[in-house]
């Protein structure tokens, strides 16, 4: 039987609104957990005072996690439907925990956004669907979850009013809302999950997981020039010195004449190893080891990026980015130096031009140059990496073209790169 097509699933949303009680459901409906399993889980939430919490604790394997009732850290889970299989990314959305989801959402095909029913949209609902979009998932489905606590039940009018909020929500940040599904569901009492809901015969459309079979696998970059980010470098005796990295874009080859920058250092692959095995080549998605002749461990290390000698990998000066500032504690001014987590560089940027803030609801610049930017803004900015970094133009090469801005242990604002003054 040839290997189904693989999509990594991120889900979003609200804290509290059911995400990870709408993955744990679907889990069990798809029959990845054992009943046997889920009857423990729901002795145990009723033990620890979080009843209706049993389908979560199936992702929330962390006990500080399951006391609290929060997802902390990202969990991995498969499961299969008809046509793929899926690793679900249960990113948290508690907003101490955005790090943890930046990293699950830059992994993830396509998203899926859990709107509380009774809640509607909400501040993390707004910025994890910004987020997304920012990060480069640019497929999503939309669930209206709780749809057996509205008044009255499986209220098609709450359904209506929360649809249109969440239309108008996703039109200005690029998502088309018309082509957008927008499912209502009931995630803990498993209706319409995996088959049409005798509970809401005024929804026409499809149940989730039948849903999950429209998205598409991304088609791979592979005519674009290689681009490596490099997470680790080894020094293997008898082989020589092994970066290890995942393909953002193009092929990887044996005897490939490459350059790892911003180290500026050029090698020659004699081979490529993917979970132990020699690979003939290797294509985005994949997550190699290589071995380099002409490179020596202590040359390069992670936040390198490899390419070919003829095309290399972009060191910027300075690069004019588009952010969304998230959750900053005060504001953002000139000469702000915070650490910007592109690929799998961590380098820290000051804060050169404000150039100009954007609409948004429209994304357009507004006329005025801002002095500073705070929580909520959108804007236009020109900032300088304090070290040699390779970030790429989003017309170009979007994986390397995302990053995250970090600053006293939280994420600041996440942007993309849309410009870039060479080094």
């Amino acid at each position: 039987m040839p290997a189904k097509p693989h999509l990594n699933l991120v889900f979003i949303g609200h804290v509290d609104h059911g995400k990870s009680t709408t993955v744990g459901r679907i889990l069990y409906d798809t029959g990845n957990i054992d009943p046997h399993e889920l009857e423990n889980l729901k002795k145990e939430a009723e033990r620890l005072g979080k009843a209706t919490f049993e389908f979560a604790f199936v992702m929330d394997r962390v006990k500080e996690e399951r006391e609290r009732g929060l997802t902390i850290d990202i969990a991995h889970k498969r499961f299969d439907t008809d046509k793929y299989y899926f690793t679900i990314i249960d990113a948290p959305g508690h907003r101490d925990f955005v790090k943890n989801m930046i990293t699950g959402t830059s992994q993830a095909d396509a998203a899926v956004l859990v709107v509380g029913a009774a809640e509607g949209v909400q501040t993390q609902t707004r910025e994890h669907v910004w987020l997304a979009r920012t990060l480069g998932v640019n497929q999503l489905i939309v669930v209206i979850n709780k749809m057996d606590a509205t008044k009255p039940e499986y209220n098609e009018a709450r359904f209506n009013e929360v649809k249109n909020d969440v239309s108008a929500l996703l039109k200005p940040i690029g998502y088309k809302p018309d082509t957008t599904l927008i499912i209502p569901i009931s995630s803990y009492k498993g209706e319409n999950i995996t088959k049409p809901s005798s509970k809401m015969p005024w929804y026409k459309g499809s149940a989730l997981v039948p849903a999950l079979d429209t998205l598409q696998v991304p088609a791979k970059p592979t005519e674009k020039a290689l681009r490596i980010p490099v997470q680790d470098v080894y020094s293997i005796t008898g082989v020589g010195t092994v970066p290890v990295g995942r393909i953002e874009t193009g092929i990887l080859r044996p005897n490939d004449k490459i350059i790892f920058e911003p180290a500026d250092k050029v090698g020659e692959v004699k081979s490529i190893e993917m979970h132990h095995e020699n690979m003939a080549q290797a294509e985005p998605g994949d997550n190699v080891g290589f071995n380099v002749r002409g490179i020596d461990k202590k040359d390069i290390r992670r936040g390198d990026v490899a390419g070919p000698v003829d095309n290399p990998p972009t060191v910027a000066k300075t690069f004019v980015a588009q952010i969304i500032v998230l959750n900053h504690p005060s504001v953002i001014t000139l000469g702000y130096t915070p650490v910007f987590h592109c690929h799998t560089a961590q380098v820290a940027c000051t804060f050169e031009e404000l150039i100009a803030k954007l609409d948004p609801k429209t994304g357009v610049a507004l006329p005025d140059k801002p002095e500073f930017l705070k929580t909520g803004d959108s804007a236009r900015v020109r900032v300088r990496p304090t070290k040699p970094m390779v970030i790429e133009k989003q017309a170009d090469f979007p994986p390397l073209a995302r990053f995250a801005i970090r600053d006293m242990g939280q994420t600041v604002a996440a942007g993309v790169c849309i410009e870039v003054e060479k080094r």
